[in-house]
């Protein structure tokens, strides 16, 4: 299938913020997937956890096979749409980069860390003032932090993929951004109107992604169990019609069907609905689509469905107490390495001490670690031991 008139087409990319020679065999996004994939960040991501610790055990998703999951079915959902599915791989793979170690749970502890500094700091240019979010260091990573090249900075991936991996973003780090970016990836945050079709359709896969792999690892791991399960309608619905075709049917083989079913009715309804919404709108390019609002999405009462389903993983799986009493230690081991990192900057390696903003440098530097590494790190510096 081709692509469609609204759909990214790299021949028309607002292009990349260093200017390069275009590749004889790629097209601009097939490189920016290809940069990715080859990242330190992104090697880095089969060590950062989803929700289980990587040491907890070897089955348990991890960022790495996450972005892989979220890059599959955004794949499949680009192709029937006529989007394309080079630049939606390339998002997918990239959106995760800048998280931290022990996932939610460190993301957290840093941007407590960080704006705490900035009760310290003063005057309006003080980077430390933003806090910490993941979908910015993200983007950061990829402009910033990954050193591969004589020439740049960063990757230099194309305005499209970085607009994809801003997913979120705060007024106040937007601004900034405007201020120091002349490609106006952030403006979207702070005038309104929408990211291209690949970004919103990579936003909707991250979700149908977690809140499936969630169930599979939270029933893996004896925290959640069928029978709850079987109170949530979108998951009852999908068991009900399994069970009455396989009515022998039980244990991992119900659990990958019934997840399967799922999984497959909402690639499909996303297809419908935004297939639809594309049509009433009638976008005709890109730039059309960005005057929008949101096209890719659920139908209303699928999206009520997996609203129902990530309220009960809320509560009976990242509120589980076993998660919550190792997310606390998570959050003292990123809290108390930012608070020696601090008061003891020499011992950051060479290529991250700070030039000035002493705490930008420090988060950067924990934000790239894996868990394990993280842990050691804690373990050499501090004398404890919180995850034997």
């Amino acid at each position: 299938m081709g692509l469609a008139l609204y759909a990214c087409h790299p021949g028309s990319s607002r292009g990349r913020r260093f200017s390069e020679p275009e590749a004889p065999t790629r097209t601009a996004f097939q490189r920016d997937r290809d940069r990715i994939i080859h990242s330190t960040a992104f090697r880095r991501l089969v060590y950062k956890t989803q929700v289980f610790l990587n040491h907890e055990g070897d089955l348990f998703r991890t960022r790495l096979t996450h972005s892989l999951e979220v890059a599959q079915l955004g794949r499949s959902i680009a192709r029937s749409l006529g989007l394309n599915e080079d630049l939606v791989e390339a998002i997918a793979l990239a959106h995760d980069l800048g998280h931290t170690p022990f996932g939610h749970a460190g993301q957290d502890a840093l941007n407590a860390c960080m704006k705490g500094q900035a009760l310290l700091q003063s005057g309006p240019r003080s980077v430390d003032r933003a806090g910490f979010e993941h979908n910015l260091q993200s983007l950061r990573v990829v402009d910033a932090l990954e050193e591969r090249y004589p020439d740049f900075d960063g990757l230099n991936l194309t305005f499209e993929t970085r607009e994809g991996i801003l997913k979120h973003c705060s007024p106040a780090n937007a601004r900034r951004l405007c201020v120091q970016d002349a490609t106006g990836v952030a403006l979207r945050f702070l005038t309104g109107g929408s990211p291209s079709l690949e970004a919103q359709l990579c936003n909707l896969a991250d979700e149908i992604a977690y809140n499936a792999h969630d169930i599979d690892d939270g029933v893996r791991s004896g925290l959640l169990s069928m029978e709850q399960l079987g109170a949530v309608p979108l998951f009852e619905r999908y068991q009900r019609l399994v069970l009455e075709k396989h009515p022998r049917l039980d244990g991992r083989r119900l659990l990958f069907e019934v997840i399967r079913r799922m999984l497959s009715d909402q690639v499909y309804d996303v297809i419908d609905t935004s297939r639809a919404r594309i049509g009433t709108s009638k976008v005709g390019c890109v730039d059309d689509v960005r005057a929008q609002g949101t096209l890719v999405a659920f139908s209303e009462e699928m999206r009520d469905r997996s609203s129902e389903l990530k309220q009960f993983l809320l509560r009976n799986l990242y509120r589980h107490p076993q998660v919550l009493e190792t997310t606390e230690r998570a959050r003292r081991v990123v809290s108390e390495l930012f608070a020696f990192y601090m008061d003891q900057p020499h011992e950051l390696p060479p290529g991250h001490q700070p030039a000035t903003h002493r705490a930008r440098a420090v988060a950067d530097y924990i934000a790239g670690m894996t868990d394990r590494f993280a842990i050691r790190e804690h373990e050499r510096l501090s004398g404890a031991v919180l995850f034997p």
